[in-house]
């Protein structure tokens, strides 16, 4: 059985999009598609209605580029204990309320058992002040939380 891994809409967008000007997004977008050709196959993957709702929103023709590679994947709804958990994590953590989104990422894939949530969301989520927080809350709440991780941390390690 494969690790599952929860694709959250920062990397669908990087995977897609024009190759940026910025350096380190432009690195962020090809470290994404490293991942995406080398490693995908490793791992069972999820993404969710909220995750399908982002992706949507925007430029018509990217929006569709988005909804192209997420066809692929199971789509998670958003259940009852989830929405309870993502409203711990905004409290508990302290997080502000624009993060909502976020927290609901965490609390699907926690909810759903999902081993891994992939993202490059680094202001909420793949940072190291607040994993221990979030951590805490889903394991307090009765979840184990996913390892909050980008790309490049989810490759395989060198020989």
């Amino acid at each position: 059985m494969k690790p599952t891994v929860y694709i959250e809409t920062t990397v669908v967008s990087y995977l897609t999009a024009w190759r940026s000007r910025d350096l380190i997004r432009s690195a962020q977008q090809h470290q994404t598609r490293e991942w995406w050709d080398r490693r995908r196959a490793a791992f069972e993957l999820f993404c969710s209605e909220l995750v399908v709702r982002e992706a949507a929103a925007g430029d018509p023709s990217a929006a569709a580029e988005r909804l192209t590679v997420l066809a692929e994947m199971q789509v998670l709804t958003v259940a009852p204990d989830a929405a309870a958990l993502a409203a711990s994590l905004i409290t508990r953590v302290k997080l502000p309320p624009r993060a909502h989104p976020d927290a609901l990422h965490v609390a699907i894939a926690a909810t759903n058992g999902i081993a891994y949530l992939l993202t490059w969301n680094c202001r909420h989520l793949t940072n190291a002040v607040l994993r221990p927080q979030i951590e805490w809350v889903c394991r307090d709440g009765g979840f184990e939380p996913p390892v909050i991780c980008t790309p490049p941390e989810l490759m395989e390690p060198a020989p």
